[in-house]
């Protein structure tokens, strides 16, 4: 706000309509706050995190739409606007256009046989609606943005957002010895180093199919009650 005001003033001086810019003598006055991360889950917390999911009183569809967060490591946005045109089933790929994506590119997601079967189960739900997740009451419309977000208030776990569970993910996948460079291509992450970007236009897209089944079998096996400490180590 400063810095927009500080460039009103100075038009204004430029066009003899200020003589000098207040907002100037503000510099310094207002720190800015540290940023920060959202709030992920962490991985002992999976288990009753996955239990309270499954026993969730509300819809089903809501239900579904957390696992295929969980799943396929999206941005809570991509999946709620998703359409049935981007989903082959078939070839088990999920294709979110550019338009759709943050950082404006097309983004594919493998689809694990888990992740199948949850978009299998919406299909059956979503009543013809072109939305892979409708509205309740606008069939024509997608899920309001928040219902994922009460959804986690409801089950007890307003401190850990929608998007942290890719953070969670992340952490785990790179624990069990997933290269970053193929992690951080399922995440639609932009390579900082613009070099290495200009180069690295790799899909990876064998790996992260491989990776996000692996993810979907880890998941499972927590879900069911094991001990799971790792179902990859960094020698495979």
């Amino acid at each position: 706000i400063r810095q927009t005001a500080s460039r009103v003033f100075q038009h204004a001086i430029r066009n003899l309509r200020a003589e000098y810019d207040p907002a100037q003598s503000l510099r310094g006055a207002v720190v800015n706050p540290k940023p920060k991360h959202r709030a992920a889950l962490a991985t002992k917390e999976i288990p009753a995190f996955l239990k309270a999911v499954d026993a969730y009183p509300g819809k089903l569809a809501t239900q579904i739409a957390v696992n295929l967060l969980l799943l396929t490591m999206v941005r809570k946005s991509e999946l709620v606007k998703a359409t049935w045109e981007e989903i082959d089933l078939e070839a088990a790929v999920w294709r979110i256009p550019a338009a759709r994506t943050k950082m404006k590119a097309l983004h594919i997601v493998p689809l694990s046989t888990q992740a199948v079967e949850c978009f299998k189960e919406l299909q059956v739900l979503c009543c013809g609606s072109r939305y892979v997740l409708p509205h309740l009451g606008s069939p024509d419309k997608p899920m309001a943005h928040n219902t994922l977000n009460w959804m986690f208030g409801r089950m007890g776990y307003g401190h850990v957002t929608v998007h942290g569970l890719r953070a969670t993910a992340s952490t785990i996948l790179n624990e069990q010895g997933f290269r970053p460079d193929v992690i951080e291509r399922q995440l639609a992450h932009v390579e900082r180093n613009r070099i290495r970007a200009a180069y690295n236009r790799a899909e990876y897209l064998d790996e992260r199919r491989q990776m996000l089944q692996h993810w979907a079998n880890y998941l499972d096996a927590v879900a069911s009650g094991a001990v799971v400490t790792a179902l990859r180590s960094r020698a495979a």
